[in-house]
């Protein structure tokens, strides 16, 4: 594709570039905006919201802790084990205006694979909630860290309130076991600690990594994704003007609220959340439990919100709630989806309850994340949308050769989002990205005539029946479309006939259904070979943390039981 194929299709309003250089550091975002809009709202959580004034003072405190109170020096790491509460945005700013590199921790992670990212990142600080203190206890000392700082879910609450919400979770709900950690410090006497003496500013360039981003693991070892300032930034500015395009349609610049389900240490919900409305001056409410669906809707009751941020599943189990079904969504005027394909089914449904459609985007790990959307008011439904202003695109054959205009290959990008390269793992970093910039995405997509993309699946998820490609996606679709099935994967099964055949796992909300009716089902809307010749019923099926469905869980059950 030639540089100009995608913005001559970009719809009025939207640019075809972006200046990168607007700022020279995501501290030079931060200070710039946390001053113009210090009045307003800039996070909640458990009841509780910081302004962005708020949030100035109190990442300046843990900064200058940093700077003060420890031997940790620019370019140091820090892992950051938390789900969605103040304290998130507090210590990632404060580290950042440190000079640390964040290593954003998943706070499910298991001992192993916290032993693995500490080790690989080199960490040396440790931010971590206390329900996951005892985990910590057993790996730290596994590890380079020397600095523990444990926090509490209800710490950025009011004194009562505080006390409440820590005694609940501690003695009511048990989620906090024993840990014993030498020498680790509370959140809360160290932010008293660092207002004691002010903060140094550091100098910090477009190149600096700012965030170690871990990559699932799905293929392989767990590898950092090395983001700089400038990645941050450059995604920042290319999703800003879509954001505009969706909240300020009406011309209605004063501060808007997102709700905010999706974990803050996922890149999409960051850069989305921390990067991208901060710059706008908007509001986020953080949702630290989302799969408390119940409690969720009731925290979304409170707010006459604007957008929202989720995912498939997440839309499926909120239309699926009769709470969900009763709110105002009078104001509501975004909705995102990325993290995983949006079915037609979910889209569809989200629009009927709440009158919004919904912009699919596309993006991962290793590009900040955002590759490309559908432009608000200009959404194509089953499409990735068009890349964001700055980004190329193209497909690729196996032989690496470009493909034409309605082919499908690899997707591959090109841009000021693309990350630096994994951390420390040079021979990776080359079979991903390419010496003239393209970095290779493993997914297979189809860019058509009119700039829209689609994607296809992940290379190593086809399925091959009888010579044919059939891709899950597809086949998921249609199986999430019958109105008795709640969710769905499909993979493929080795088959000495066909070489493979396609087996799908069901989670349905009608007990009495049967294998034979979703074979039907598919019968009557698939070509013959893509219909699954195996049906398991589940009562639910693996995901991640972010609620992505892990078909390679699937397939490896499958594997082992044969």
């Amino acid at each position: 594709m030639n540089e100009t194929f995608f913005s001559d299709k970009y719809p009025k309003g939207l640019p075809s570039t972006v200046d990168v250089k607007k700022y020279a550091s995501v501290i030079e975002v931060f200070n710039a905006n946390v001053k113009k809009y210090a009045d307003r709202p800039a996070f909640t959580a458990l009841g509780k919201t910081l302004t962005y004034g708020e949030l100035d003072r109190l990442s300046s405190d843990f900064a200058s802790y940093l700077q003060n109170q420890t031997n940790l020096k620019k370019g140091d790491r820090i892992a950051v084990q938390l789900p969605n509460l103040l304290q998130y945005p507090i210590v990632v700013f404060g580290a950042m205006r440190a000079g640390l590199i964040v290593v954003n921790t998943n706070p499910l992670y298991t001992e192993r694979e916290l032993e693995h990212q500490f080790n690989d990142s080199g960490a040396k600080a440790l931010v971590v909630l206390a329900q996951m203190a005892g985990k910590a206890e057993k790996v730290v000392p596994k590890t380079q860290i020397e600095h523990v700082i444990v926090t509490e879910a209800g710490d950025m609450c009011s004194a009562l309130k505080r006390t409440l919400v820590n005694f609940v979770i501690k003695h009511v709900r048990k989620e906090v076991e024993p840990y014993n950690l030498p020498g680790h410090k509370t959140l809360r006497s160290v932010l008293s600690a660092g207002s004691a003496k002010p903060y140094t500013p550091v100098e910090m360039s477009q190149d600096d990594i700012c965030v170690l981003q871990y990559t699932g693991g799905t293929t392989g070892v767990a590898k950092g994704a090395m983001l700089t300032h400038q990645n941050l930034i450059a995604n920042m500015c290319q999703a800003h003007p879509l954001f505009v395009m969706g909240l300020n349609a009406d011309g209605d610049e004063s501060s808007k609220t997102v709700i905010a389900p999706l974990p803050l240490y996922h890149i999409y919900a960051f850069t989305v959340n921390c990067m991208v409305l901060m710059e706008t001056g908007n509001h986020s409410v953080l949702i630290p439990n989302p799969r408390d669906i119940p409690g969720f809707v009731k925290e979304m009751a409170k707010w006459e919100f604007n957008a929202l941020l989720g995912l498939n599943t997440l839309f499926v189990a909120l239309c699926n709630n009769a709470d969900f079904r009763k709110l105002n969504f009078s104001r509501l005027q975004m909705t995102i989806s990325g993290g995983m394909a949006l079915t037609k089914d979910a889209a569809d449904q989200w629009m009927k309850v709440t009158g919004c459609e919904v912009s699919e985007g596309y993006g991962m790990t290793e590009t900040s994340p955002i590759v490309s959307f559908n432009p608000p008011g200009h959404t194509k439904l089953g499409t990735i949308g068009m890349p964001v202003p700055g980004t190329l695109c193209k497909v690729i054959s196996d032989d690496g050769d470009d493909l034409p205009v309605g082919e499908a290959g690899e997707l591959c990008v090109k841009g000021p989002q693309v990350m630096k390269g994994y951390w420390q793992r040079p021979e990776a970093t080359a079979e991903t990205i390419t010496e003239d910039g393209w970095l290779k995405t493993g997914d297979m997509a189809v860019i058509m005539e009119d700039g829209f993309m689609k994607i296809v699946d992940r290379k190593k998820d086809m399925i091959i029946v009888s010579g044919f490609n059939v891709y899950p996606n597809e086949i998921e679709d249609v199986v999430a479309s019958h109105p008795e099935i709640v969710e769905c994967a499909a993979i493929g099964l080795p088959d000495e006939r066909s070489g493979e055949v396609v087996k799908v796992f069901v989670v349905g909300s009608n007990p009495q259904l049967t294998a034979k009716d979703v074979i039907d089902w598919c019968r009557e809307r698939l070509t013959a070979y893509k219909v699954p010749k195996h049906v398991e019923f589940r009562d639910e099926l693996p995901k991640t943390n972010v609620g992505k469905i892990l078909r390679r869980e699937l397939r490896d059950e499958e594997t082992a039981s044969s």
